[in-house]
C-alpha cells in the first residue's frame, strides 16, 4: 500500500512540473509570440549526434528553472537536423528546418538559439555554454531586453 501512495504522489508530481512545448512550424511559433508577447527562439539542434546539442537539451533546457522562464518568457521553435535513420523527419518538416537554417543559421553551427523579434528579426544568438541554467537564463535575459 505505501508504495502504491508513493507511486501516484510520484506520479502528481511528474505531471505538475512545467512541461517543454516546442513548436515545429514557424509561421505558427511566430503568430504564437506575437499573440503572446513572447519571444520566439529557434533551436538549431543535431538531437542523435551532436553531443553539445545533447548537453544543452539534458544541463538547460530540460531543467526545471529553464522551463519555466520559457513559458513565461519564449516561443521556443526547434529545428532539428538528426542523422540516425530511425530518427528522420518527415520530408515536409525536413525542407521547412532546412528552410530556417538558410535564413536563421547559415554558419551551420549547433547547437544555436536564435532570439527572433516578431517582425522576424534577430535580435542575437547563443550556442551551448558551460554555465549552470540561471546563468543562461539572465544571458537571454539581456539578449531580449538589451
Amino acid at each position: 500500500m505505501d508504495r502504491f501512495i508513493l507511486t501516484v504522489m510520484l506520479l502528481g508530481i511528474y505531471f505538475c512540473l512545467p512541461a517543454q512545448n516546442w513548436e515545429y512550424d514557424y509561421d505558427i511559433a511566430l503568430l504564437k509570440a506575437k499573440q503572446e508577447n513572447k519571444t520566439l527562439t529557434i533551436i538549431f539542434q543535431g538531437s542523435d549526434w551532436c553531443s553539445n546539442c545533447i548537453k544543452l537539451e539534458h544541463k538547460i533546457l530540460n531543467t526545471g528553472v529553464f522551463q519555466k522562464y520559457a513559458a513565461d518568457n519564449l516561443i521556443l521553435l526547434k529545428a532539428d537536423f538528426p542523422k540516425r535513420k530511425q530518427n528522420k523527419l518527415s520530408e515536409a518538416q525536413q525542407r521547412h528546418n532546412n528552410k530556417l537554417a538558410e535564413r536563421y543559421n547559415t554558419e551551420g553551427y549547433f547547437p544555436l538559439l536564435v532570439l527572433v523579434d516578431d517582425g522576424g528579426s534577430v535580435i542575437g544568438k547563443m550556442g551551448n555554454k558551460n554555465v549552470k541554467p540561471q546563468a543562461y537564463i539572465d544571458e537571454l535575459d539581456q539578449i531580449i531586453n538589451h
